[in-house]
């Protein structure tokens, strides 16, 4: 039990919140909301005990094993896999007792630790981490690699694999999604669902958020506030609570009916395909959503595209990839105005390459490539973050696209993306990575295109800017193609679903619970291929292996039973040897009394050791009986 009694946390002179008071038990699942800067992180930093609080108390039960995800990585030389299995702290430390009982040859501490080991699960880690890796994007073969091998983006989720190595109490989360690519997203939506401790969760995604939590916690207006239930619960709640505000009311109708009359418009044209109708009803829920973020700082529209041409681009049999490995092979793809397209597929399958080729970021290996005079592409990809000037500002920025715009225009423009006052001024490389998703999105915005080719546009995004960029790009008559790991934008923006995988892009029937299950079947029919693979390669000299294995496993426990026996027989021989003496009338004789005492200490001793002996025996039997 985590326990919160008016607790106040400040940075600086600024308070983050006061006054904060809740309880979250053992195996809650709860969601930290809030925008960013508020004091989610300085919470978990809290729970951690690397801040403490400014006002009042904080307690939980003493020995708990928190794990979080580290944010650095060392350039370390070990294995990706001996790298996650570092995170099973107590199996590190049974490790470290196994070898200091060998070097000591400690019989039977060594079948005590093999016990221990045996009843943690200590002999499955290597299994168990090398799942996680898989589930989280890992090739085969990429769990031997070096972590120094591995790019920032993937010793992150190798961060985020030793996290849930560690058999926790509470595990702390902070935005994991933010690197994984969808089907890495739904894997761990699924074992934090299973997760039997308490979980506490940051999180920008309402989809994961809804799937996973039971409580939500969010910080705002320096107050720190608990609700029961999920994203949408607490979505709910605050709608009621900010409906009440008179100022937000005229705000929030405008809203509903700017919502409702795109699904008006949407339901007129919309066909009887499964991801039609689930975006039909995932819109007939945005009215409840936009009672809930009235209040946003965020307001834009994309203007109407000069000019539409019909089709804007084409590709006809292009071969995607690069000099030595075509990724896809003979794609033909055409995009028209009002289209709205979301790529799916496995990580590395080439969705990103698909989208580069798109943007003529990237030449197609063959094929070709047909583009509409008039097409103008706004192209949105995390690399561009690094393209920004970081010594220029925001206004800088925009003066750079549009030189005859008055100062007073392009401030109100970047208002509506939450840069105001001080901020349109100040340099851009002190600015979080969501204040710069959101420049490059401002930017992208002024631009006016007619094309959009999205690329995880949410990455650092929070709730709020999210629900704002789904409601433009409803909006938006241009076209529309998105790769996003954000289930919810991609129910509420688009109405055609592209499945990428096999080296081929062809239409997928079905919604995004669909493609959950088509994953699930997926990894089965990989699972099954390896398992058949392995047994069928399973020859003589890996028996063998397995074999000898075993018996290094049991040579300790065999030692110690050995040992056990030998001083058994040792102590039974000596124990009749004495019973034999004392049975000669003789000793008895006066003469023979100092004789007498020694031979009776003697079997006194002897008794003892034996009935010592005889139970290490016993317990080195049943550790041996454990483990086989």
């Amino acid at each position: 039990m985590l326990n919160f009694k008016n607790i106040s946390l400040r940075r600086g002179a600024r308070v983050l919140f006061s006054g904060a008071s809740l309880t979250i038990h053992k195996g809650q699942k709860v969601g930290l909301t809030g925008a960013n800067g508020v004091g989610k992180s300085s919470l978990f930093a809290m729970l951690r005990g690397e801040l403490h609080a400014d006002e009042g108390e904080f307690s939980m039960p003493p020995n708990l094993e928190i794990a979080h995800v580290a944010q650095e990585t060392p350039a370390l030389a070990c294995s990706a896999l001996d790298f996650v299995i570092d995170g099973d702290r107590e199996l590190r430390r049974l490790q470290q007792q196994l070898q200091q009982a060998e070097q000591e040859n400690d019989g039977l501490k060594l079948a005590e630790l093999h016990g221990m080991l045996e009843h943690i699960g200590g002999y499955a880690a290597q299994a168990r981490a090398s799942r996680l890796l898989n589930g989280l994007g890992f090739a085969a073969g990429q769990e031997i690699m070096p972590v120094n091998s591995f790019s920032g983006g993937w010793r992150m989720r190798l961060n985020l694999a030793q996290a849930l190595m560690c058999r926790s109490d509470v595990l702390l989360l902070d935005e994991p999604t933010n690197h994984l690519d969808l089907d890495a997203v739904i894997w761990l939506q699924e074992w934090l669902c299973k997760y039997p401790g308490t979980l506490l969760l940051i999180s920008h995604d309402r989809d994961f958020l809804d799937a996973i939590a039971d409580h939500i916690v969010h910080i705002e207006q320096n107050k720190a506030e608990i609700y029961t239930g999920n994203y949408s619960a607490f979505e709910r709640m605050r709608a009621e609570k900010l409906a009440q505000q008179q100022s937000a009311f005229e705000r929030q109708q405008r809203e509903i009916a700017h919502i409702q009359s795109f699904i008006d418009r949407f339901k007129a044209k919309a066909t009887k395909a499964k991801q039609a109708q689930s975006r039909i009803k995932s819109l007939e829920r945005m009215e409840l959503i936009a009672q809930a973020h009235v209040d946003s700082p965020f307001g834009f529209t994309f203007p109407k595209p000069d000019k539409l041409p019909n089709p804007l681009l084409k590709i006809d049999e292009v071969a995607i990839g690069y000099s030595d490995k075509t990724v896809i092979g003979e794609a033909s793809l055409s995009i028209s105005p009002g289209d709205r397209i979301g790529l799916l597929g496995p990580n590395g399958a080439g969705k990103s390459s698909l989208i580069k080729v798109l943007a003529g970021e990237m030449a197609p290996l063959s094929g070709k490539l047909q583009t509409a005079e008039a097409l103008h592409i706004g192209y949105f990809a995390q690399h561009q973050l690094e393209q920004l000037r970081l010594e220029e500002s925001p206004l800088w920025h925009l003066q750079k696209l549009d030189q005859q715009a008055t100062e007073k225009d392009l401030r109100n423009f970047l208002g509506g993306f939450d840069f105001r006052g001080d901020k349109v001024n100040d340099p851009v490389g002190p600015f979080s990575g969501g204040e710069k998703a959101r420049l490059v999105l401002a930017l992208l915005v002024y631009q006016n295109p007619n094309l959009l080719l999205l690329d995880e546009p949410t990455n650092h995004l929070d709730l709020e800017m999210r629900h704002a960029l789904s409601v433009a790009l409803q909006e938006y008559e241009g076209a529309i193609v998105l790769v996003s790991h954000d289930r919810h934008l991609l129910r509420s923006v688009t109405d055609q679903l592209l499945l990428v995988a096999d080296g081929s892009v062809r239409p997928f029937d079905g919604d995004l619970d669909d493609y959950r299950n088509w994953l699930s079947e997926q990894k089965k029919d990989a699972e099954t291929a390896v398992a058949s693979e392995a047994q069928s390669a399973l020859s003589r000299k890996d028996q063998r292996k397995l074999e000898a294995e075993r018996r290094k496993r049991l040579k300790p426990l065999l030692d110690a039973l050995k040992k056990a026996e030998q001083r058994v027989e040792q102590y039974h021989d000596e124990q009749q040897h004495l019973e034999r003496q004392l049975a000669d009338p003789d000793i008895y004789q006066d003469a023979n009394k100092e004789q007498l005492k020694q031979l009776l200490a003697r079997k006194a001793e002897v008794d003892a050791a034996l009935e010592q002996a005889e139970a290490e025996w016993m317990e080195a039997e049943e550790q041996l009986e454990q483990v086989e």
